[in-house]
């Protein structure tokens, strides 16, 4: 059997705001290949979804790159492609 997670249960996990796994696996060259799926709602809704190493993939690049400041924002440089994003989340990491 395998296990999944909506990235805004894994966000929530995190205590990080959803845009930022969002934009995350936007890039699917983030992640191993196949640990991001997309769980069909109905016939033209879908959800993207981790598989558990994904989550675990996810969970541990995010917990590495908060060692400091500096490594974090390097993170959110090199994996996050919307800067407004990338700012926003610097600043409130600041605070």
């Amino acid at each position: 059997m395998i296990h999944v997670c909506t990235i805004d249960y894994v966000a929530k996990m995190l205590n990080e705001d959803v845009a930022l796994p969002e934009a995350i696996i936007s890039n699917d060259d983030n992640l191993t290949y196949a640990n991001i799926v997309s769980v069909y709602l109905g016939p033209h809704e879908t959800i993207s979804a981790l598989k558990e190493d994904g989550e675990k993939e996810l969970t541990d690049m995010i917990r590495a790159a908060r060692i400091t400041t500096k490594t974090w924002h390097e993170f959110l440089d090199d994996f996050v492609d919307d800067a407004d994003l990338v700012s926003r989340i610097k600043a409130q990491s600041l605070q």
